[in-house]
């Protein structure tokens, strides 16, 4: 988990209302840059036919959070849908742009997007959900399975989740941890989306009627963690009858701080961690000694069934068959299996849209009008008709507040409980304390 720094405010929408989409001419005014974007070899963007164009973007070989197996995974999906005969017969594009976790570079993916006609963006990752959903909204093109970072997603009426983003996941691992643990500690980047960390975690420590999580604030892009971890095992420890736990939310640094972490920990008595799929998954497990590493006994929350798990074999298959060996695709990765459900979503659309226009109206309008989209078991039946979302009011977009608990033992992250645990409550009480 990361967030942008504090150089601008997103913009704060109201509850979801239903209102009308601007025109196409709109698109005209639509700036024309590029910024690292691709697309499936072979495959130019436009709608000079009958085929139809879309948009996966996500930060690649950046300082801070990367998701490259994010446009990789989309890129696979395409392959193998056209390898079928296409969606309906027509034929899936899919362009990529590399957001660089920069805000004016989000802009620019999304004014690309306009361009190129695209009729939806899918299965993206940003941190700068205020940058992007601006250029798409003006454009009508509508966000579908965005991976759920910022609020700006679940107040956009263009934005279409298929998650329940980083406050489900929060608010879950607060409701978890309230049984086992004593003085829990949150080590969250320091940035604006970072901001709402501590209060959702702390709504799930309160559901369980535990004390608030000490917050521990740290950059999202360092390399070393001594004084974060020092200040997070301090509060953690601080009940000689009690077993605190370390919650690190860092995205991609998570490793570095686990990393001073190990090393600090010697000085103080035992602590449990804890974290979120996103921030940590079996690689960084792996890479971190397994059973013998930090994360053993780990708490982790995410949104869909472990990596294991037989629901997800038409992924992996696709991943074997149409990836090429492409090293970016992790099949454990959260952002991976958010886009495969993203586009699991988009191709239902255009199959119920049938031998009619493809577009980012009529995709918008068959959303709105409440189709029903199964993933599976994968997630609970989506459906994003105004008396499906939910009441949480600083998330009026939310239609799936649905967790999934796990936990590392002997190195591996497994099921620590059958199904899903639904935090919608707990949501609309996180709400309630932000009023």
């Amino acid at each position: 988990m990361t967030g942008r720094r504090r150089t601008r405010t997103s913009p704060v929408l109201s509850r979801p209302i239903r209102t009308a989409v601007l025109s196409a001419g709109a698109l005209a005014v639509c700036a024309s840059i590029a910024v690292g974007c691709g697309v499936v070899p072979g495959v130019t963007g436009g709608s000079g036919d009958d085929s139809i164009t879309v948009m996966t973007w996500a930060p690649e070989k950046t300082a801070a959070t990367n998701k490259p197996g994010m446009p990789a995974m989309a890129q696979a999906y395409a392959r193998w849908i056209n390898a079928q005969g296409g969606i309906n017969g027509r034929e899936l594009k899919v362009l990529t742009c590399n957001d660089h976790n920069d805000g004016v570079d989000a802009a620019k993916c999304a004014r690309r997007a306009a361009k190129e006609n695209v009729v939806a963006v899918v299965g993206s990752y940003s941190q700068y959900g205020g940058s992007f959903l601006s250029p798409l909204q003006s454009a009508g093109i509508p966000y579908i399975g965005g991976y759920g970072l910022t609020d700006d997603e679940f107040k956009s009426p263009l934005s279409y989740p298929v998650n329940g983003g980083q406050p489900a996941l929060l608010a879950g691992l607060g409701e978890e941890l309230a049984k086992d643990c004593g003085p829990v500690s949150l080590v969250r980047p320091d940035t604006i989306a970072g901001d709402e960390l501590p209060v959702l975690l702390s709504a799930g420590l309160k559901a369980g009627r535990h004390p608030a999580a000490t917050d521990v604030r740290a950059p999202d892009d360092s390399t070393e963690y001594s004084g974060q971890t020092a200040q997070a095992l301090e509060r953690a420890t601080s009940d000689p009858l009690k077993r605190g736990c370390v919650v690190s939310a860092l995205g991609d640094h998570t490793d570095a701080f686990m990393d001073s972490f190990r090393h600090d920990r010697e000085d103080y008595p035992k602590v449990r961690t804890a974290s979120v799929l996103g921030s940590v998954d079996q690689t960084v497990i792996d890479a971190t000694g397994g059973k013998s590493g930090p994360y053993e006994d780990a708490y982790v929350t995410g949104w869909y069934p472990a990596a294991h798990d037989s629901r997800w074999a038409d992924m992996k298959k696709v991943i074997r068959e149409h990836a090429f060996g492409d090293n970016r695709i992790d099949p454990a990765d959260a952002g991976v299996q958010t886009t495969w459900i993203a586009y699991t979503v988009f191709q239902q659309i255009v199959e119920a849209l049938g031998d009619g226009e493809v577009s980012s109206r009529t995709i918008r309008r068959t959303l709105d009008d409440g189709l029903k989209v199964t993933t599976g078991g994968l997630t609970p039946t989506l459906s994003w008709r105004f008396e499906d979302l939910l009441a949480a009011v600083d998330f009026p977009r939310l239609i799936n507040a649905d967790v999934t608990y796990q936990v590392v033992r002997e190195g591996q992250l497994v099921s620590a409980r059958r199904g899903f645990a639904n935090m919608s409550k707990t949501l609309e009480s996180a709400a309630s304390s932000t009023l």
